[in-house]
């Protein structure tokens, strides 16, 4: 009988994963909903994500997962069990091997926690993987070439730069800016310049329909409806792609100035190779509109986003396992 070899992108904002010879087969928001009075869990993933902003008091909607880094670890072990059963069934006599990835930067205790939660949700075996390397095998790159591949991963919580070669990272960074930080700073720019409070989900719709890092060639907009901060009274305004971009313009110049930092300190050969085959963008945030155009007007390198950015990690996280065996590499 075999082994399910199983590969979860433990996101900051929402949780794939992937089962060998099946491919990514759920993809939810990492988010929990807690009953205070009854002390138990009453929704986990989508349906939790659905709370959100709109429980009464003795509900509480969170997600467990901080920057990359479980904050809860109760949660998160609740969390996992309940999307490795759903992804494998119940009726599972082996237990799974599962192979998770971590941001770059994570500490030795943080990656413990991601371990031992995995080993408390029901694995037989865990390997953990750093989230750029996971990004690039996903992404279809050949790591285990001498050749320099440069990877920006922007997920919910983090987002990871680093530059591959040999099948091990040379050089990398890894910022607590990425998707999240982008929905916050529509919030605060929907307060600062429109008097008007919206929530995180309202935020997200934003960003997704007329965010953009840099200037369109056509401005695009849309309808925002919040409570007028002044009155207390709902409100409705019209956004364009040109104020988001000055929303967001903070936030994406540090994630440029943390890829120019990593180009910096890459060797001269294996920048030369960046040069020629150009950076590579993965992860949720990654499909801001003009991300692309921003970074390659900075960088003067020319910028891809993958084909499939949401489930580079998790595609990666599950092939993960199977490019260690074919290079004889020890877990």
């Amino acid at each position: 009988m075999q082994y399910t070899d199983i590969g979860i992108d433990l996101g900051t904002a929402s949780v794939l994963v992937y089962v060998r010879g099946k491919g990514v087969v759920l993809k939810e928001p990492s988010v929990v909903a807690y009953d205070h009075d009854k002390k138990k869990l009453l929704a986990i993933g989508e349906e939790a994500r659905m709370m959100l902003g709109r429980t009464p008091g003795n509900i509480t909607a969170v997600r467990p997962l901080r920057k990359g880094v479980i904050s809860n670890y109760t949660d998160t072990e609740k969390m996992l069990k309940y999307f490795i059963q759903k992804a494998v069934g119940k009726k599972l006599f082996r237990k799974p091997r599962v192979s998770v990835c971590v941001p770059s930067r994570v500490t030795e205790v943080e990656r413990k926690a991601v371990e031992d939660a995995t080993f408390q949700a029901g694995a037989r075996d865990v390997s953990i993987i750093e989230e750029p390397i996971a990004a690039a095998i996903g992404a279809g790159i050949d790591i285990s070439k001498p050749c320099g591949n440069m990877i920006v991963d922007i997920g919910g919580g983090t987002t990871d730069i680093a530059v591959i070669s040999l099948g091990g990272t040379v050089v990398s960074d890894s910022l607590p800016i990425a998707g999240d930080d982008f929905d916050e700073a529509i919030v605060r720019y929907m307060k600062k310049n429109h008097n008007l409070s919206i929530g995180e989900r309202t935020a997200e719709d934003i960003k997704i329909k007329v965010g953009a890092a840099y200037k369109l060639p056509q401005v695009i907009e849309m309808e925002v409806k919040g409570i007028n901060i002044l009155t207390g009274l709902p409100k409705a305004v019209v956004v364009s792609s040109e104020e988001i971009e000055d929303a967001l313009r903070e936030t994406t110049n540090k994630i440029v100035e943390a890829i120019h930092g990593v180009l910096e300190r890459t060797p001269p050969e294996l920048a030369a190779d960046i040069a020629d085959r150009g950076i590579v963008l993965t992860g949720g945030g990654s499909m801001l509109r003009g991300l692309e155009e921003l970074i390659e007007s900075r960088t003067h390198i020319n910028t891809m986003t993958a084909e499939e950015p949401m489930t580079c990690v998790a595609i990666g996280t599950g092939k993960y396992v199977e490019f260690l065996a074919e290079n004889n590499i020890e877990i």
